[in-house]
């Protein structure tokens, strides 16, 4: 299995298969027992890795730039608005350049496009931290929680309470490939990416996970083991759409009354940065249920696994 992945990119769960992405979970996992214990684990060491990131970053960027400590590789950050790019250098040329300086690049970006760019002009490995389509190592931090705390993936029900965009789209992608149910609450003028769509339910007919988007936050939450909260929007859009998305997400909002329509020993799971007031309450945010920090603390362990594997 490691095979799969040395060299290769690694840029959403819709290209990767169930073995391949339970691979990666469990080898995170393991390097998270390493990291208790205080096993040494300088497997990369001499290695330099380019991180750029042209959005703003508090657990990506940590997560990777620990990672990458623990794993023996140097990272040089890259700011967007120091090079050549931000007066309009194509991407094709960067990506050349960057791929003749670095053993491989960390990218969190905006359009899933870009990182596709990149992964055509450049020999060296790619890691996407983040793209408007996916957020495939946030995906495998959140796998990793769900099986510490539940041991197992298939016959679960998760209840995803959000706006539909990169993490609702790795959540889609990981339930059905591995027989969870997942149950959408939004409202009925969203709809999902279409290609994400399709994919996500020719795996859920392999794997017979139910995944269903529903107005009705009663029908979601009902027997739920994991209630996912997400924002209600995203950074950079207009402050009129926010504005209809925070209205139209209102009778959404994860309280804790809403935490007890779900099974008693449900767990709350957040991303993260969360608007507290907003998609989520801080009484939840607070509460025994919540499992946010220990999922924050898994995008360390998930990002290592992520690098540990595809470095050449």
């Amino acid at each position: 299995m490691r095979n799969r992945f040395k060299g290769k990119n690694y840029l959403a769960f819709k290209d990767m298969t169930k073995e391949e992405i339970e691979f990666i979970t469990d080898l995170s996992l393991d390097f998270k027992k390493k990291w208790t214990v205080g096993e040494p684990h300088e497997y990369l060491k001499g290695q330099v890795w380019a991180a750029l990131f042209e959005k703003n970053s508090t657990r990506t960027r940590n997560a990777f730039e620990r990672a990458a400590a623990d794993l023996g590789v140097k990272v040089v950050y890259l700011r967007p608005d120091e090079m050549q790019m931000s007066r309009g250098e194509p991407l094709k040329d960067t990506a050349r350049i960057l791929d003749r300086y670095f053993d491989g690049l960390f990218i969190r970006t905006f359009g899933h496009e870009i990182v596709e760019e990149c992964a055509e002009w450049m020999q060296n490995p790619i890691i996407n931290g983040l793209t408007a389509l996916e957020h495939p190592t946030q995906g495998i931090a959140d796998l990793m929680t769900i099986k510490e705390k539940f041991g197992k993936y298939e016959g679960l029900k998760m209840c995803y309470a959000g706006n539909l965009y990169n993490v609702a789209y790795t959540t889609m992608i990981f339930c059905a490939t591995l027989g969870i149910d997942l149950y959408l609450a939004c409202p009925a003028e969203l709809k999902p990416d279409p290609e994400i769509m399709e994919e996500t339910m020719k795996r859920a007919r392999l794997s017979g996970a139910k995944i269903v988007f529903t107005e009705d936050f009663n029908e979601a939450l009902k027997d739920a083991d994991i209630v996912y909260g997400m924002s209600q929007y995203s950074m950079g859009q207009p402050e009129e759409e926010i504005e209809h998305l925070k209205k139209i997400f209102a009778p959404y909002q994860i309280t804790m009354d809403a935490m007890k329509k779900a099974k008693e020993n449900a767990i709350f799971m957040h991303c993260l940065p969360a608007h507290r007031g907003e998609e989520v309450t801080d009484e939840v945010m607070e509460c025994d249920q919540s499992v946010i920090f220990d999922e924050g603390e898994n995008r360390m362990h998930s990002i290592k696994a992520i690098l540990a594997a595809v470095a050449d």
